[in-house]
C-alpha cells in the first residue's frame, strides 16, 4: 500500500492534473467513476508498473523476513553414571552458578573403592619403610660376615705361615678346612651384599612404581566418587526438574532436567532470508528488528555472519539414495544479527519471534568513483528506497499488538 501511494504521486496524480487543468475535464462530469480507467489509463498503468518495479527493488536490495528468532541452547542434566538419588541441592526454577552441585547419587560403593585404594597406598608406604629397615639389617649382616671372613683369613694366613716354616706343625687337612671356611664366609658376604642391593632396588624402583600405581588407582576412585555429584557446567537456571530422593537415574534414559545458560539467546539473533537475496546479504550490513516480546520497539542490528550453506539441502548417509524431490520447500539463508549497541536485546526474551529488515548500502562504492554518473544515481535511488522498508517495519511494529490481541481473536 505504501508503494502504491508513493507511485501514484508520480503517475496518477500528474495524469489527473493534466486532464483537469490541461484539458479542462472536471471530476464528476467528463471524469466519472466509469470513465476513470479511460481518462487516467496512462497514469494507472504507469503506477502499476512503477509499483512493481519499486517493490522489486526494495525487497531485493533491502531484504526482509519474518523468520527471525533468538535461538538459545539448553543443557541436559545427565549424570555420568547410574545410581539412586541421595541428595538434591536445587529445586525447580532455581538458579545455579558454574560448578555448583545440582544433585548427588548414592556413593557408598565409590567411597569403599576410595578407602580401599587409600589403604593400598598405605601398604606400599609401609613396605617402603620396611625396606629401609631391611637395608640397615643387611648392612649389619654384611659387616658381621666381613668380620667373620677377616677372622677366617687371619687364621688361614697364620696356619699357612706356620706350615711354611715347619711342615710338620700344621696338617694339610687343617689348611684345606680353613680355606673352605674362608670361601663359605666370602659367600656369606656376597649373599648379604646381594640382599642389600635387592632392598635398595625395591626402594629405588619397585616400591615407587607400586606406590604410583596405588596413587593412580586412588585418583581414579576419587574421580568415580566425584561423578556421583552432578554439577552445573555453566551458570543458569533449572527447568523441568522433578527429581526425588530415591529415584533411579540412568544417563541413557531421559535427562533429569534442563539447564538453561544465563547468557543463552541474549547475544545474537538468527534470521532466515530468501535464497533470492543471498547475493545481497553481506557481513556488516545494517539491520533492524521488531520482536513480539518487546512491542513498539525497533532494535538496530548489524549482520555479523552469513551461513554459506542452506540447511534444507543436508542429508545423512544411509542405505538409500537421496531424491531431490524429498526437499519439500526451499530453505533459507541463515544470517546472524547482533545488536549495534550494547544491551540492545535487553528485554527481549530468548526464543522470541521477530521481524527483521536488512539494508544494503552503496555509499562506499559511489564514493570510490568506480561507477558512472547514471549508475551512481541509480545506486542512490536504491539506497533511498530503504526508507520505505524502514517505514513499513515501524508500521508493522505499531500494528503488531493490535494484530495479535484484537484481530487474531486471542
Amino acid at each position: 500500500m505504501v508503494e502504491i501511494l508513493i507511485c501514484s504521486l508520480l503517475t496518477i496524480l500528474p495524469d489527473y492534473l493534466y486532464r483537469r487543468y490541461g484539458q479542462g475535464k472536471r471530476f464528476g462530469h467528463e471524469i466519472t467513476l466509469y470513465s476513470v480507467w479511460f481518462e487516467l489509463r496512462w497514469g494507472i498503468v504507469g503506477c502499476l508498473m512503477l509499483t512493481v518495479a519499486l517493490i522489486t527493488v526494495i525487497f531485493y536490495n533491502h531484504p526482509s523476513t519474518t523468520n527471525a528468532t533468538l535461538f538459545f541452547r539448553t543443557v541436559p542434566i545427565v549424570p555420568e553414571a547410574s545410581g539412586r538419588v541421595a541428595e538434591i541441592y536445587v529445586r525447580q526454577g532455581g538458579k545455579v552458578g558454574q560448578g555448583e552441585p545440582i544433585f548427588r547419587l548414592d556413593d557408598a560403593k565409590q567411597q569403599a573403592a576410595v578407602e580401599a585404594a587409600r589403604r593400598k597406598v598405605g601398604e606400599v608406604e609401609a613396605a617402603l619403610a620396611v625396606a629401609k629397615v631391611d637395608i640397615l639389617a643387611n648392612e649389619a649382616r654384611i659387616q658381621e660376615a666381613r668380620s667373620s671372613l677377616q677372622l677366617a683369613l687371619d687364621e688361614l694366613r697364620t696356619k699357612q705361615e706356620l706350615k711354611r716354616r715347619n711342615d710338620d706343625v700344621v696338617a694339610a687337612r687343617e689348611i684345606e678346612r680353613l680355606e673352605n671356611v674362608v670361601q663359605g664366609r666370602e659367600a656369606t658376604v656376597a649373599a648379604a651384599t646381594a640382599s642389600r642391593e635387592a632392598a635398595q632396588s625395591r626402594i629405588a624402583a619397585l616400591l615407587p612404581a607400586e606406590k604410583a600405581s596405588a596413587e593412580a588407582a586412588l585418583a581414579q576412585a576419587e574421580v568415580e566418587l566425584a561423578k556421583t555429584v552432578v554439577r552445573a557446567g555453566v551458570a543458569g537456571h533449572i527447568e523441568q526438574f522433578a527429581l526425588q530422593i530415591g529415584d533411579l537415574v540412568n544417563p541413557f534414559m531421559r535427562p533429569a532436567g534442563v539447564l538453561i545458560p544465563a547468557t543463552a539467546g541474549r547475544k545474537a539473533l538468527q534470521a532466515g532470508f530468501s535464497q533470492l537475496e543471498a547475493q545481497v546479504l553481506q557481513v556488516g550490513m545494517a539491520a533492524e528488528v521488531a520482536c513480539i516480546s518487546k512491542p513498539w520497539t525497533i532494535i538496530p542490528m548489524v549482520v555479523t555472519d552469513v551461513q554459506e550453506f542452506i540447511a534444507a539441502g543436508q542429508f545423512r548417509a544411509g542405505d538409500q539414495l537421496v531424491d531431490a524431490q524429498q526437499v519439500q520447500r526451499p530453505g533459507t539463508v541463515l544470517v546472524f544479527l547482533e545488536p549495534l549497541y550494547e544491551g540492545g536485546l535487553d528485554g527481549v526474551f530468548p526464543g522470541s519471534s521477530c521481524v527483521a529488515n536488512a539494508y544494503s548500502s552503496n555509499h562506499e562504492l559511489i564514493a570510490s568513483g568506480k561507477v558512472g554518473t547514471f549508475k551512481a544515481l541509480a545506486l542512490h535511488v536504491v539506497d533511498a528506497t530503504g526508507v520505505v522498508h524502514a517505514v513499513m517495519l515501524r508500521i508493522q511494529a505499531l500494528l503488531l499488538p493490535v494484530k495479535l490481541l484484537v484481530l487474531s481473536g486471542h
